[in-house]
C-alpha cells in the first residue's frame, strides 16, 4: 500500500484538475484500508520528495487527531518511535515543522510523561552544542508545549533556566523565536513558584526582540506577543521592568523604517500598559517620555503622493480595521485621557500654531482624543480656548487640517456637555454654512462635516429650535435630490441627532420623513443596506421622541417591517438596528411586540448563541500546507475534500489559541443584549415564557471576550430581575415571589463577584448602574438574603478606595496622590457611591446606620477645597441625596440627627465653593438636612438663614437660586416657629417662577399649601407674584399631574374664601393669562 499511497499524493501536487479529483477519490478509499496509518509512517519517513513526505505527516496528524483512541496501545509505541525517529533524520524544515505539529497531537492525547522518549529528545537536542541541534529541538518543544501547556508543568522551572540560557544565544534568531513561542504558551499556566525566574528573564526577553527585529521583522512581530500574554496574565512580572519595555516599545513604535505591523504590535502594548498600570507609569516618569514620542508619530507627513487613511477621499470610508501607527499613536494618547490625572497631559500641547499642516492636523487629532477622559477638566477651565482654536482649524487652507477640526468639533460635542452647546450661537452658522456649501464629491469630507453636525445637534434640546426650518430643509432635500446613496445615509442619520434635541417639535416634518423611511426600508438591493440600517436606527429614535400619540399608530407597523427585514436579509447590522427598533417600540406601544414575542426572542436568542463572526485562531494558518502549492483554488477545494471524512470538526480542535470577534457581530450581540432587557420590562407579563431561556442565554456572555458584549449582558440581567419584580407587584402571588427571589439570587452575587474581579473600568460602571437599577426598583427585596446589605455596602466601600481589580488591582501604591486621578476612575467611584443613597432608601435606617458610618468618611474625603470640581460635586450632591433618602424611612430623622454635626460644616462649606453646581449640591444638601434631622438642626436655623440670604443677595445661577427657595421651603415645612417668615416669605416667592430645577416646583406648591393651612394670611398678602409664577407653569410640563392638583386646589380655595383679593390680583395679570387663570380655577 506504501507505494500506491506515495503514488496518490504524489498525484496530489500535480497542476492538473483532473488528475487531482482522481487522486482524491483514491485517496479517500484509501483511508477506509486499516493499514492506512503504518503505510503514512512509511511513506512519511522512506519518500525521497520532501513535499510528499510533508503530506504524509500532515494526513497522519489528521487522523491521530480523530483517531487516537482506535489505535491499539502496541501501534501508538511504534507511531511514537516512528515519529521522533523521523523527526531527527529529517532535514527539510517545512518537513519538520509538520512532525513536530504531529507530535503536538500525539502528546495532547498522551501525557508528555507517558512519552519519556520525546522527553529525553527535548532534553538532548535543547541542551545541544550544535545550533541546529538547538534550532530544531526548540522548534518541537514549542509546537508540543503550545499545544496543550498545562502537563508541562512540572518541567516549567527546568525550561525557564534553559530559556534563561537560549536567550543569550542572540546569534540564533530561529532559536530565539521558537524559545519566545514557547514562553509565550506558558505564561498563562505558571505559578507563584516560577514568578522569579520569569521575571529575571524580561531584560534578557527584551534584548532577544530586538535582535530579532533586525533578522526577520515578521517572526518579531509575532513573537512581541510573548509582551501581551505577560501583561494580561501575570502583569507583575513585568512592572519591576517597565520603564525598560516602554523605552523598547516607544524605540519600535517611532522608528518609521519598520514594518507597521510591527509598530502597531509596539504601541499597542503601550497602550495596554498605561491601562493596566498607569500609577506605575506615572512613578517612573514615562508620561513626557511617551507623549514626546508619540506626538511626532501621531503628526508625520505621509510618503510624498500619498494620503493619511482618513483623509483619502477614494479610500473607503470604513477602514477602520487597518491600524496604522497614526492610528495607534491616538489611541495611546486617548488611553493616557482615559487612565491618568488631565493636569499631567496638559502641560505638553504646543503644536497648533505649526507651519506644518499634519502638526496641525495633529494637534486636534490630540485634543479630539483628549475630550473624552479629560472631559471634566477641559469643561472647567479650557473650553473657549480649544473652541476657539478648533473654530479657526474649520476655515484653515489645507483640508487634512479642516477635516482634522471637524472631527474634533464632533468629539468635543459628544463628550463635553452641557457646556459645549452653550457656543450655539458661534459653532451652528458654521456648521451649516459646511452644510450648504459643500463639493458632494468629496464625500470623506462631507462625512466629517456631517459627524460634527450631528453630535452638535444632538445635545441641543430646546436651543435647537431657531435652526430647525433650516436643518430639516437641509436634510429633506438631501433625500430626495441627491444622487449619493452615501449622503442619503448621513442625512437620515442627522435626522436621528435632530430628532433627539427637538422631540415634539419634529412633528411637522414628521409625516415627509417617515415616507422617505419607508421608501428606504422596502427596497431590498443590495447597495441599499447601510441607508436601511441608518432609517431603521432613525425611525428606532423618532419612536422614542416624537410623542406616543404620533408614533403609535405606526408601531405595529414597524414591529412588522422589522421582522420581514430580518427574514429577508442575512446582516448582523440590519439586525442590530431591527432590535433597537423592537426596543423603541417596546416603550411606545409595548402591546404591538406581544403577538410578535415569539419570532422577536427566537431571532435575538440566535444572535446571542451565534458563533458568526468569532474566528478561532488556528495554531498554524495553512492546514493544507500540501495543497496550496499553485495556490491553485481547486486543488485548496481538493484538499477540503479529502479531509471531509475525517477532518469535519477540524476548526473546533482544540489547536485553538485565542479567538478574535469581528465588530458587526460584537455589536449585534450588545444590541440584543439591551434590546431584550428593555423588552422583557415594557412587556411585562407577556414576557414571561421567554424569560428563563433569555436569562440563560445573557447569563453566558458575562464571560464574553468582548467588553462591550459583557457589559451589555450584566445590563439585561438587572432588566430581567425589574422586569420579575414588576410582574409580581402587578400579581403578587407567592409563585411571582419565589421567581422574583431566584432571579435575585443569581444575579446580584454575580454583580458582586464582577465588581470584585472584572478588570475592565467600562464593565465595572455598567455593573454598578445595573445593581443601582435593581436595589431602586426592587428596594427592600433585593436585600432580603442576610448579608446582601453588608456585600452590596463593602462592595461600594472598596470601589471607593480603589481596591477592586479594575483600578489596578488596588494598586498598592497608597493614598499620596489621591488628589490627581484619571477622570474615568473618579466617574467608576460615582456610580458606586450612586448606590448609597439608594441602599438608605431600601431599608431602615437603623440597619443601614453601621454601614452609612464605614462609607461617609470615604465620600466626605472628596469635598475637601483641594480635590476637583467633579470630586467635590459627587462628595456634597451624594450626602444631599443619602440625607434625602433618610426623610423617607423608618427611623430616618433619628438617624439624619446622629449624624448633623458630622455633616453640617461639609453642606456650609460647600455654599460657599467657587463652583456653581457644588454650590447647588450643597443647599440642596442644607435643605434636606433641615428636613430630615428635624429638630436636632434648629439651632442651626439662624445660621443657615444668614447663609442662604447671603447667598442670593449675589448668586447668578439659576439653578442655585431654585435649590434656595426649595430649601427655604423645606425649613419652613420642617420647623415654621424657627423661621421668620413675614420676611424670608416674599423673598422666596419674589424668585418664582422656577427657571432650571423644575422637579423643585413640587416642593415649592406643597410648602404654599402647607403655609395656606397654617398662615393663610401671609399667602393672600403675596396673591399677586404667587397667581404670576402659578400662571408661567399652569398646564406645563414644569409641573407633575399631582403638584398641578395641588396648586389648583390651593387657588380654588383661596378664589372661594378671599373672593376679594383674588380678583384683585387676577386684575394684574395681563388679559390672556387671565382668562387662562380664571379657566383653571373655575373648572371644578
Amino acid at each position: 500500500m506504501t507505494e500506491q499511497l506515495e503514488h496518490i499524493l504524489s498525484q496530489l501536487t500535480q497542476p492538473d484538475n483532473a488528475i487531482i479529483q482522481q487522486a482524491t477519490v483514491q485517496l479517500k478509499q484509501a483511508f477506509k484500508d486499516p493499514a492506512i496509518i503504518p503505510a503514512l509512517c512509511a511513506v512519511m519517513t522512506g519518500s525521497q520528495n520532501p513535499q510528499i513526505r510533508q503530506s504524509a505527516a500532515v494526513m497522519l496528524r489528521m487522523r491521530v487527531k480523530k483517531h487516537w483512541k482506535k489505535i491499539s496501545p502496541d501501534h501508538r509505541e511504534s507511531l511514537k518511535a516512528v515519529v521522533l525517529q523521523a523527526f531527527q533524520n529529517e532535514t527539510e524544515h517545512t518537513v519538520r515543522h509538520s512532525l513536530s505539529q504531529l507530535s503536538a497531537v500525539m502528546v495532547k492525547h498522551e501525557t508528555p510523561d507517558r512519552w519519556p522518549a520525546l522527553l529525553t529528545l527535548l532534553n538532548e537536542s535543547t541542551h545541544s552544542t550544535n545550533p541546529q541541534d538547538r534550532q530544531v529541538g526548540l522548534l518541537l518543544l514549542s509546537k508540543v508545549v503550545e499545544s496543550n501547556p498545562e502537563p508541562f508543568k512540572p518541567h516549567y522551572r527546568q525550561l525557564l533556566q534553559l530559556f534563561g540560557t537560549v536567550l543569550q544565544d542572540l546569534n540564533n534568531p530561529t532559536a530565539l523565536y521558537y524559545c519566545i513561542l514557547t514562553i509565550t504558551a506558558i505564561t498563562a499556566y505558571t505559578g507563584s513558584e516560577e514568578m522569579n525566574i520569569m521575571r529575571s528573564l524580561v531584560p534578557r526577553l527584551i534584548t532577544a526582540l530586538k535582535h530579532l527585529i533586525k533578522a526577520d521583522e515578521s517572526q518579531a512581530s509575532e513573537a512581541m506577543e510573548v509582551l501581551d500574554e505577560l501583561m494580561e496574565s501575570e502583569v507583575s512580572i513585568i512592572v519591576p521592568h517597565l520603564a525598560e519595555i516602554v523605552r523598547f516599545c516607544l524605540e519600535i513604535g517611532a522608528d518609521a523604517s519598520l514594518s507597521d505591523s510591527l509598530r502597531v504590535k509596539a504601541l499597542s502594548c503601550i497602550t495596554v500598559l498605561i491601562r493596566l498600570k498607569s500609577k506605575a507609569v506615572l512613578k517612573q516618569k514615562l508620561l513626557n517620555p511617551i507623549l514626546q514620542t508619540v506626538f511626532p508619530v501621531l503628526s508625520a507627513a505621509p510618503p510624498p503622493g500619498e494620503e493619511d487613511p482618513e483623509d483619502d477621499e477614494n479610500g473607503n470610508d470604513d477602514n477602520d480595521d487597518n491600524e496604522n501607527p497614526k492610528h495607534l499613536a491616538a489611541q495611546v494618547i486617548d488611553t493616557m485621557a482615559l487612565h491618568m490625572p488631565p493636569e499631567k497631559l496638559f502641560q505638553q500641547l504646543g503644536c497648533l500654531a505649526s507651519q506644518n499642516p499634519y502638526e496641525r492636523k495633529g494637534g486636534l487629532m490630540c485634543l479630539a482624543v483628549l475630550a473624552e477622559g479629560c472631559a471634566d477638566h477641559i469643561r472647567t477651565k479650557l473650553l473657549s480656548s480649544m473652541l476657539q482654536t478648533v473654530c479657526q482649524s474649520l476655515s484653515d487652507s489645507n483640508q487634512v487640517v479642516r477635516s482634522a477640526g471637524l472631527f474634533a468639533l464632533g468629539q468635543f460635542s459628544e463628550h463635553l456637555q452641557p457646556e459645549v452647546s452653550k457656543y450655539h450661537a458661534e459653532l451652528m452658522p458654521l456648521l451649516l454654512g459646511y452644510m450648504s456649501g459643500l463639493n458632494q464629491a468629496k464625500i470623506g469630507h462631507v462625512t466629517k462635516a456631517f459627524y460634527a453636525l450631528e453630535n452638535f445637534v444632538e445635545n441641543l434640546g430646546d436651543d435647537i429650535q431657531p435652526y430647525l426650518p433650516t436643518l430639516m430643509e437641509t436634510m429633506l432635500s438631501a433625500l430626495s435630490s441627491s444622487e449619493s446613496l452615501k449622503i442619503k445615509e448621513l442625512a437620515v442619520s442627522a435626522i436621528g441627532a435632530i430628532a433627539n434635541a427637538a422631540k415634539e417639535q419634529l412633528v411637522p416634518y414628521f409625516s415627509p420623513v417617515i415616507e422617505s423611511l419607508k421608501g428606504f426600508l422596502t427596497d431590498t438591493r443590495d447597495e441599499m443596506r447601510a441607508l436601511q440600517t441608518q432609517a431603521l436606527d432613525t425611525l428606532s429614535v423618532l419612536a422614542r421622541t416624537i410623542g406616543k400619540e404620533v408614533f403609535s399608530p405606526l408601531a405595529a407597523e414597524c414591529v412588522q417591517l422589522g421582522l420581514n427585514l430580518t427574514d429577508a436579509v442575512d446582516d448582523p447590522d440590519l439586525r442590530r438596528c431591527t432590535y433597537s427598533l423592537f426596543s423603541a417600540v417596546s416603550t411606545v406601544s409595548p402591546d404591538c411586540l406581544v403577538p410578535h414575542l415569539t419570532a422577536i426572542s427566537t431571532v435575538m436568542l440566535m444572535s446571542l448563541k451565534s458563533t458568526e463572526g468569532v474566528t478561532a485562531h488556528l495554531e498554524e494558518d495553512k492546514q493544507f500546507v500540501l495543497l496550496d502549492d499553485d495556490d491553485d483554488e481547486e486543488e485548496e477545494g481538493a484538499g477540503d475534500t479529502i479531509l471531509e471524512e475525517d477532518g469535519d470538526n477540524d476548526v473546533i480542535a482544540p489547536d485553538v489559541s485565542g479567538f478574535s470577534v469581528e465588530n458587526a457581530y460584537i455589536d449585534e450581540k450588545e444590541d440584543a443584549c439591551d434590546a431584550l432587557g428593555e423588552i422583557a420590562f415594557n412587556t411585562g407579563v407577556a414576557f414571561q415564557p421567554f424569560l428563563e431561556s433569555s436569562f440563560q442565554q445573557v447569563f453566558e456572555l458575562r464571560d464574553f471576550p468582548h467588553e462591550d458584549v459583557r457589559r451589555a449582558a450584566f445590563g439585561a440581567l438587572g432588566q430581567f430581575c425589574r422586569a420579575q419584580h414588576k410582574v409580581w407587584q402587578a400579581n403578587p402571588t407567592e409563585e411571582n415571589h419565589q421567581a422574583l427571589h431566584k432571579l435575585l439570587g443569581v444575579v446580584l452575587p454575580c454583580f458582586l463577584e464582577a465588581v470584585r474581579a472584572e478588570r475592565e473600568r467600562q464593565v465595572v460602571m455598567g455593573v454598578l448602574e445595573a445593581m443601582n437599577s435593581v436595589v431602586k426598583t426592587c428596594q427592600g427585596e433585593a436585600l432580603q438574603v442576610p448579608g446582601r446589605l453588608a456585600e452590596i455596602s463593602h462592595a461600594i466601600r472598596d470601589v471607593l478606595k480603589k481596591k477592586t481589580v479594575c483600578q489596578d488591582g488596588g494598586g498598592g501604591d497608597g493614598d499620596d496622590d489621591d488628589e490627581q486621578q484619571a477622570e474615568f476612575d473618579a466617574m467608576l467611584q460615582e456610580f458606586a457611591g450612586e448606590g448609597i443613597p439608594l441602599l438608605a432608601s431600601a431599608v431602615p435606617a437603623e440597619t443601614f446606620l453601621p454601614f452609612l458610618n464605614e462609607l461617609l468618611p470615604l465620600i466626605m474625603n472628596k469635598a475637601k477645597s483641594t480635590c476637583t470640581v467633579a470630586d467635590r460635586s459627587f462628595s456634597v450632591g451624594t450626602l444631599g441625596e443619602t440625607l434625602h433618602a433618610l426623610c423617607k424611612v423608618q427611623g430616618g430623622v433619628g438617624v439624619a440627627g446622629r449624624l448633623s454635626n458630622r455633616l453640617l460644616p461639609v453642606l456650609v462649606t460647600g455654599v460657599k465653593d467657587q463652583d456653581p453646581e457644588v454650590r447647588n449640591n450643597s443647599v440642596f444638601g442644607l435643605g434636606v438636612l433641615a428636613q430630615a434631622a428635624g429638630p436636632v438642626v434648629v439651632s442651626d436655623y439662624p445660621m443657615m438663614l444668614s447663609l442662604f440670604s447671603n447667598l442670593l443677595a449675589k448668586e447668578s445661577d439659576r439653578r442655585v437660586i431654585d435649590n434656595l427657595c426649595a430649601a427655604l421651603c423645606r425649613m419652613i415645612m420642617t420647623n415654621m416657629a424657627s423661621v421668620p417668615v413675614d420676611q424670608v416669605f416674599p423673598a422666596l416667592i419674589a424668585q418664582l417662577p422656577l427657571k432650571e430645577d423644575l422637579e423643585e416646583n413640587k416642593t415649592i406648591y406643597q410648602c404654599l399649601a402647607f403655609l395656606y393651612s397654617h398662615n393663610p394670611a401671609l399667602i393672600v398678602s403675596q396673591l399677586k407674584p404667587i397667581l404670576a409664577a402659578s400662571n408661567h407653569v399652569l398646564g406645563t410640563k414644569d409641573l407633575d399631574e399631582e403638584t398641578q392638583n395641588t396648586m389648583l386646589l390651593l387657588l380654588r380655595d383661596v378664589a372661594q374664601r378671599h373672593a376679594q383679593e383674588f380678583q384683585g390680583a387676577l386684575m394684574s395679570l395681563p388679559a390672556e393669562q387671565r382668562t387662562k387663570m380664571t379657566t383653571a380655577v373655575t373648572q371644578s
